[in-house]
């Protein structure tokens, strides 16, 4: 085991699978000598050279255009959005060309969509954005979101080797604040699959992403007051793992679905249609969501913080879902 950081396990993992396989190339703005906006791809160019690390021109539509075509051709390409929320500049190509065409053609898109998401860097409206709920609603895309480390070098892994398309949203507020222990050997995290973070009885906060961190300080300041709270850590938003979702319901009875991105129209909801449909008879209380507030991320530092869920609003949203 190695300590490493969350933006190191992502490079890492890039490093492993481009050297074990390759067809796998790495596309984007500045990926090459610069080493990305944050990074993470500092190094690969000395590594594997211009051919596979590619600098691309500002067109996000053409970046994820010329992977699926490349894609066709055998190859496995890694994309980078230098910051997810330009990612609805490439919107088309992922929707109406990667998402469909193994039901059009038969033909699998084994390329990943990877960027920085997230608040809680004072990057106001363009450059905070969670867009999960942008393609929840498109079958044929994958989507992961991890929470540590050893997650982000593991789901990557294994998004790089599927052979469909997923995208990789890596919250930019963890690159370089946590920091866990990650296997040496090769290991990948199954897409598709969810992990309890802490286990409880009185109450499930189900999250993924940077929220694990402010559901289980949450948890923290929970247990003083005597609730025995569980975290459930999705990882993969599609696949979903339903069965570890239902499992956590009908343990606590109680369900707080926590996430960054806005509140309306956000997985929040879906999460909690699922349980009422199918884990109803286990309820004690309503589903209850904390989320962002429905306005675009603010650049002020205060008003940022009071836009983004926080330990507070969690302990406080989860004290009423107890004396519900």
């Amino acid at each position: 085991m190695a300590v490493i950081t969350y933006l190191e396990a992502i490079r890492q993992a890039l490093f492993e699978e481009m050297a074990a396989d390759d067809r796998v190339f790495v596309m984007g703005e500045d990926v090459g000598a610069y080493g990305g906006a944050f990074k993470v791809t500092e190094g690969l160019i000395d590594r594997f050279g211009e051919a596979r690390v590619i600098d691309t021109p500002i067109s996000e539509i053409a970046i994820v255009g010329s992977a699926i075509g490349a894609s066709y051709m055998g190859m496995r390409p890694v994309c980078e959005i230098q910051f997810i929320d330009f990612i609805a500049c490439c919107f088309d190509m992922l929707t109406n060309f990667a998402a469909t065409s193994r039901y059009r053609n038969g033909a699998g898109v084994p390329i990943v969509v990877r960027g920085p998401s997230g608040g809680g860097v004072g990057g106001g409206p363009f450059h905070s954005l969670n867009p999960e709920a942008f393609f929840l609603n498109t079958p044929g895309l994958k989507m992961v979101e991890p929470s540590t480390a050893y997650d982000a070098k593991g789901l990557l892994k294994a998004a790089i080797r599927d052979d469909d398309p997923v995208l990789y949203f890596e919250h930019k507020f963890l690159y370089r604040r946590i920091k866990d222990d990650v296997p040496e050997e090769d290991y990948v995290v199954p897409l598709g699959t969810a992990k309890v973070r802490r286990a409880g009885k009185d109450l499930s906060i189900v999250t993924f992403g940077a929220m694990v961190h402010t559901a289980l300080d949450a948890a923290t300041q929970l247990e003083a007051a005597g609730v025995d709270t569980e975290v459930l850590d999705l990882r993969s938003l599609a696949p979903l793992d339903r069965e570890s979702l239902l499992a956590s319901v009908a343990k606590t009875s109680r369900v707080l679905v926590l996430h960054e991105a806005t509140r309306t129209g956000g997985i929040g909801g879906e999460l909690a249609a699922i349980v009422a449909e199918e884990a109803f008879e286990y309820l004690d209380a309503p589903v209850v969501r904390v989320a962002s507030e429905d306005s675009p991320a603010p650049y002020a530092p205060p008003l940022e913080a009071a836009f983004l869920p926080s330990v507070d609003k969690v302990v406080a949203a989860a004290k009423r879902l107890v004396d519900y």
